[in-house]
């Protein structure tokens, strides 16, 4: 075949080299919170709902407000905050000379307490503020609030979740794969993240450790910057996964460059400038979209990884050229 025969049927032709391959999997997956970044915004004593500063949706800052809460038990330790204070103000500016040693130790060993009590609770551990019962909880880090569930003057057990705070900036998307596809996913590795068109890099944070055992799939879990809010709990995506070979170096060629002829599996092999010959050989295992070949050719052999098929279908009309020729 000439040169513009040849471009005409768009044939590639490359020189064999032994390469390491690598397999990009495709897998649905689901973008779920990132379990690390979220916080439930909870009391630790029983009190009433007084005031609401923030609602579900909302995105608040680090410290910002969020609801105002009332309880006879934070009235007791705000009160005995206070009077130790107080105390302990009294007796340390008097001094261990003026007092005895076991006043001076009391009122120390009592201002503690009542500090850690308030602080059991929640509370600025210092006597700023009246002794009302009154209490704020507020925001331990930047977000957005997922959940709400509480209305002014209902009573709030200590551990009831009243917020649910996301910090947003990034994601998890956990992946779906066969649990022996999943197994062969390295920890470390990136992670392409496809959802409504847009694609959002990533990295593989957790491989498989427990597979399904109705479907047998496994998942892997993929953590995803989520610049511009793009992702959110619940969103189906779609994963790309790059995962390694067998880690050797082999010969392979595109799949595409492997055709059956006269019952045989080939390649075409350039001889000279222009002419190509089948060449028979063992396919072995297909990785991404290339196939490894044990036999049939060597490094440094030049052979046709595109426009296969043409060339097989130019040498199939030569032979039968050559057929009716007899």
């Amino acid at each position: 075949m000439t040169a513009t025969e040849q471009a005409a049927a768009g044939l590639r032709i490359e020189t064999m080299a032994p390469m390491r391959l690598g397999e990009v999997l495709q897998a649905p997956g689901e973008v779920v919170d990132n379990a690390y970044g979220v916080t439930l915004i909870t009391p630790r004593v029983a009190a009433l709902v007084v005031r609401r500063h923030a609602k579900l949706g909302d995105e608040v800052a680090s410290g910002a407000a969020l609801v105002t809460l009332s309880s006879v038990e934070v009235a007791e330790a705000q009160g005995e905050l206070r009077i130790a204070e107080q105390e302990w103000k009294r007796v340390a500016a008097l001094g261990r000379d003026a007092v005895s040693g076991r006043r001076y130790t009391e009122a120390a060993v009592a201002v503690e307490q009542a500090r850690a009590k308030a602080r059991a609770y929640g509370l600025e551990s210092n006597a700023a503020g009246p002794a009302n019962g009154e209490f704020t909880l507020y925001a331990p880090h930047a977000g957005r609030l997922t959940e709400d569930d509480f209305v002014i003057g209902q009573r709030i057990e200590p551990g009831d979740t009243l917020f649910r705070l996301v910090d947003e900036s990034t994601v998890w998307v956990d992946a779906t794969l066969p649990a022996e596809i999943a197994r062969r996913v390295v920890v470390g590795k990136e992670a392409t993240v496809v959802a409504a068109g847009v694609s959002l890099s990533g990295r593989v944070v957790q491989s498989a450790h427990r597979t399904a055992e109705d479907t047998r799939n496994a998942h892997v879990r993929v953590e995803v910057p989520n610049d511009g809010d793009q992702l959110h709990a619940g969103d189906f995506v779609e994963v790309s996964l790059s995962v390694d070979g067998s880690g050797i170096d082999q010969l392979a060629v595109p799949t595409e460059a492997i055709v059956q002829l006269q019952g045989q599996t080939v390649v075409f092999r350039e001889k000279a400038a222009g002419e190509f010959e089948p060449v028979p050989v063992k396919a072995g295992a297909v990785v991404g979209d290339h196939t490894i070949l044990a036999t049939g050719v060597a490094s440094g052999d030049r052979v046709v990884v595109a426009g296969t098929y043409a060339l097989k279908a130019q040498m199939l009309k030569s032979q039968l050229g050559e057929g009716h020729g007899h």
